[in-house]
């Protein structure tokens, strides 16, 4: 698997002028089928990113992270956003071959692809989709694409908007991307955040994308902390899947800063949804965003 991921933060100046890119990072990695990091180029370069080689992604890769990039971490660089990406991002890049091969979880076996997620290969419990009794594991553990629940989606890009978003490749052939917006702005002395979130496939003799999860977040912070967030679940892949939602809520009250930590250790198992638990996650960023924005 070769992943390629791209980051921006940019600058909507008040006045109207043109916006400003405040910074920007991409990566290139070679993934094994275990999800281990077997190359990576970074660019900016960092050289420290080549210690991520032999990782895997996961609860490993996160780790890794914390030590090995610290300093992007402290600085909220995009690059750090989207190396953490690369758990959950890989995790669910393998869905997009159910869209071109008939036995796409054999295809995966016999890749020698594995999760990182559940226990002695079962996925009872990691998540609320696939809580004790969900529809997904009387699915084989969701490989059967007929009991997934899945969307075309147009383009991400706006005619109207076309700095809403930076470069985008157009993926020809078997391809996934995980795609995240996060706007921010000040609202007196709080915050308003605004995060669009979808993970799509292409799918052949089709020019459209088929989305298998999309998340539309709505959230305020006041001091730091979070005080309002409205969870949209647009597309999920079954029906138990938003059942995640409503336990967002334990959030509240959570300082911004620490939402990386804190969403794991709240929102774990059955209490959380693994892709909208990457969306709370990322709110992380939010401070390091606001302290470019002028009162």
């Amino acid at each position: 698997m070769i992943m390629q991921g791209q980051a921006r933060d940019l600058l909507t100046p008040s006045d109207g002028g043109a916006p400003l890119v405040l910074a920007e990072d991409c990566y290139t990695i070679l993934a094994s089928p275990r999800r281990e990091i077997l190359s990576i180029e970074v660019s900016p370069d960092r050289p420290e990113a080549q210690q991520l080689i032999g990782i895997r992604a996961g609860s490993d890769s996160r780790s890794a992270l914390i030590r090995i990039m610290a300093e992007e971490r402290r600085k909220g660089s995009p690059l750090y956003l989207i190396l953490d990406d690369f758990a959950g991002a890989s995790l669910v890049a393998g869905w997009v071959w159910s869209r071109w091969v008939d036995d796409w979880a054999a295809l995966m076996q016999k890749s020698g692809a594995r999760s990182s997620s559940g226990r002695r290969a079962s996925m009872e419990s990691v998540c609320s989709g696939f809580a004790p009794g969900s529809s997904a594991l009387a699915s084989a553990g969701g490989s059967r694409t007929e009991d997934q629940n899945c969307m075309p989606v147009p383009t991400l890009v706006h005619p109207e908007d076309p700095n809403g978003w930076h470069s985008i490749v157009v993926q020809e052939g078997v391809g996934m991307r995980r795609a995240r917006r996060i706007d921010v702005w000040r609202d007196g002395d709080a915050l308003e955040i605004d995060i669009g979130f979808q993970d799509s496939g292409t799918a052949p003799n089709s020019k459209d994308r088929i989305a298998i999860h999309e998340y539309h977040v709505r959230a305020r912070a006041e001091q730091g902390r979070l005080t309002e967030l409205v969870v949209d679940p647009r597309i999920l892949p079954f029906r138990e899947c938003p059942g995640a939602v409503a336990h967002a809520q334990r959030m509240l009250g959570a300082p911004l800063h620490e939402l990386r930590t804190q969403v794991l250790e709240n929102l774990h198992g059955i209490l959380g949804c693994t892709h909208l638990n990457d969306v709370l996650r990322s709110m992380a960023e939010v401070p390091h965003m606001a302290s470019a924005l002028h009162e």
